[in-house]
This record gives structure tokens, sequence and C-alpha cells, in this order.
């Protein structure tokens, strides 16, 4: 591949647009940038090449086209326009439909619009992202790449819930799972750190965010995961609250005159690290409030450790043992204080953290972090959704790296 051989990464939320430009074949990004904002007349759009950022406003109607045509314009300039070969979008929901990356066709965008209903704040978004690709670019082939598809190989007593089964016949009431294009690349690269078969091998890997889940991974393959019809399920997060009794919703009801609306709002955006602290969902500033002695930072902290650890027990059950347990994401990456307190809970399965090698592993550093007596590795590995995008994007068609 050579350097004229691009793939573009777009991401699209409902208020921004994410993008990159990748060498699939350097693993470089050339180019990236973000959109805020989108929809509002005040909405801008910030590149960042070679370390250095500029500004621009979106001109009207301020929407993803905009965003995207901005982008086109930005491309013209810095001479990347003909390098780019294929375009490859983030999708959080593909259903049971797409257990793979796809290329992008009118029936692969009904399907995605067939989704909306189980993804009613990302589907949307994306699919305005693709039909704004697909004009400014439209002679290039598109690809979606969902981050459901790698937990289709959850097996039936993993992903149904205990309720009737029509749920699931009519309405497709399961667990789903997210942050599977991570998981897919995480694995793989921790299987590689240790010289081991990715195919003879039982891991559990955390991905900690704001959003945070974790995943069972056996032989290469999702067995279990936290996150469940909707990203609310599992791990307490920034502002999710994770498992909840679901009769919360007619207690609040009864007592608080709280509709099913205003509930789901404050489990979604007022609960996790931020309702229990009462002061931040960001991770770094609760540490520090804590180490300051905030009784309710400290509890927040605890919270989420502690039910990370617990959830590292269930997946072990899942992938039929512990070669490796693996820590991503934000907080997964950088946080060692929070890597401890969840290791510490787990010296049950004898596993142990070497303390020198857990603060050397922090921004963007990947290695085993256990000691050599350990029963299992212990692994930070940053995770890259771009580049999996983006080799997923190439292979698909037919860029050959």
């Amino acid at each position: 591949m050579s350097n004229q051989d691009l793939v573009l990464i777009l991401n699209c939320g409902s208020s921004s647009v994410k993008a990159a430009v990748m060498d699939v074949a350097k693993k470089e990004v050339l180019m990236s940038c973000l959109a805020e904002k989108v929809g509002n007349p005040d909405a801008y759009i910030t590149f960042k090449v070679n370390g250095e950022k500029n500004k621009h406003d979106l001109s009207a109607p301020h929407d993803h086209t905009a965003a995207v045509m901005a982008l086109l314009d930005e491309l013209k300039k810095l001479g990347l326009y003909d390098g780019v070969k294929a375009i490859g979008h983030r999708v959080v929901h593909g259903g049971e439909r797409f257990t793979q990356s796809t290329v992008i066709t009118p029936e692969v965008m009904r399907d995605i619009e067939a989704c909306i209903v189980l993804a009613p704040l990302h589907n949307p978004a994306h699919i305005l992202g693709i039909q704004a690709a697909q004009q400014a670019f439209p002679q290039l082939p598109q690809v979606a790449v969902f981050d459901t598809a790698f937990h289709q190989t959850m097996p039936p007593h993993a992903f149904h819930y205990a309720v009737p089964t029509s749920l699931y016949t009519k309405y497709g009431v399961r667990r789903y799972g997210a942050h599977g294009t991570s998981y897919r690349f995480v694995a793989q690269e921790t299987a590689a750190i240790l010289n081991r078969d990715i195919n003879q091998m039982s891991m559990v890997i955390a991905h900690l965010g704001n959003g945070a889940s974790i995943t069972a991974v056996k032989n290469g393959q999702s067995q279990d995961t936290s996150m469940g019809l909707t990203p609310l399920e599992g791990l307490v997060m920034g502002t999710r609250s994770g498992d909840i009794d679901p009769s919360i919703f007619s207690f609040l009801a009864a007592n608080a005159n709280m509709s099913i609306d205003q509930v789901t709002e404050m489990l979604n955006k007022e609960s996790g690290m931020l309702g229990l602290s009462n002061l931040s969902n960001d991770c770094r500033i609760l540490e520090e409030a804590a180490a300051n002695g905030d009784q309710g930072a400290e509890l927040a902290l605890n919270v989420f450790a502690y039910r990370l650890a617990k959830y590292v027990g269930s997946m072990t059950v899942a992938a039929g043992g512990l070669d490796a347990l693996v820590f991503t994401g934000g907080i997964g990456e950088n946080s060692d204080s929070m890597r401890k307190k969840v290791v510490d809970y787990l010296h049950v399965f004898g596993l142990k953290l070497d303390d020198q090698a857990n603060l050397d592993a922090r921004f963007g550093k990947s290695g085993v972090i256990s000691t050599k007596d350990s029963k299992g590795n212990v692994l930070v590995v940053p995770t890259n959704e771009e580049l999996m995008i983006a080799l997923d994007t190439a292979e698909l068609t037919g860029m050959h790296v």
C-alpha cells in the first residue's frame, strides 16, 4: 500500500462528527478532526495535523453534511483527497443482522435503519453521516463497522434475559453488548504481547472509560459481556448506574412521582460515579479529591472498583479460565490506582500486581503489569478502534495491506 492509499474513518454522533485519515500500511493517522455542536448555529470543526490544531466555524446548515463538506475541503487543501480510497464508518448497533463489518449497500442501509429502535441516539446519526459521506465522496466504497458485531458469538444462555421469549422474538429484547471493535483489537494485541495463540486463550478484557464494559473472550470469540440491550447495563460508569434493581422504576414512580423517562434520564446521566460522588464523572478529578479526603469521591471509586472486580469473577466463568486480565480504555489505560484497587480484590484468584510495572504502564504504554508468580497475566493494552475500522475497510474494499 502506498502513501496515497488512505482510509477515511468517520464516527458520527447526534451533535458531533469525529474523523481521521489513516495510512493503514504505516498504521499512521495523517489528519484528524472533530466537529462539535453539529445542528446548532455555533457549530465548529477543529482539524489536527502534525500536532497542530486549527478551528473553523461550520457554514449553514451547520449539519452533518456541512461537517463532512468542510472535511472534504480540508483534505483537498492538504493534498490527501486523491489518496483516500475508501471510507469506514463506526456504527454502534447492528442487531443480530451484522456479525462482522460489511460494505454499505442500500440493503445494508435499510438494516441499519431497522436497528434504530435498539440505538435511538446513535444509529440515526450514523445514517446521517453515511449519507453525507456518500454525497461528498460518491465514487468511494463505504464500509460499516459495528460495535455489536463481535458479541454475536455469545451463546443463547448468555444473551437471553429471563423474560418471556415473545419479547425476544417480537422486539429483539436480548443482550447485545458494545465496544466490540475495541475488544477485537485488544484481544489480538494481548495474544501478540504474550506470544500466545489467540485460539487457545481465555481472557477477560475491561474497557473502562466514561462508558465502561467488560467481556469474556475465549479462543478469540466473545462469550459474554456486561452491557445489554442498551449501554446502561453492567458496570458502574461515569454517569450511568450499571446494574440496578429494575423495580426502582415503580418504586420511584410511587414514592418520588418520577416518570419512566425521568428515571431513565437519571440512570443514564445523573448516576454512576457522578451520582455517588456528587462531584464529577471524571475519574482523575475523583482520584485527586479522594486523596484529599473527599468521602464521596472515595465511595464512587470504591463502588466502581468493587463492581468491576465482581464482574471479573463472573466473566472468568464465561471465559472458561483466566490466562489474561486486560485493562483498556481511558481509565483502564491511565489509572494505575484503579487497576490496583481492582486487582487487590482479586487475590482470591492468585493475581498479583507488580507495583512498578503498574505505575509505568500509563499514557499509551502497553505491557504485563503482574508479577512472575501471579497465577494469571494482568496487562494494560491501549485500544485502537480507528485502526481496526481502517483495517476492516481496507480488507473489504480490496486494498492490499
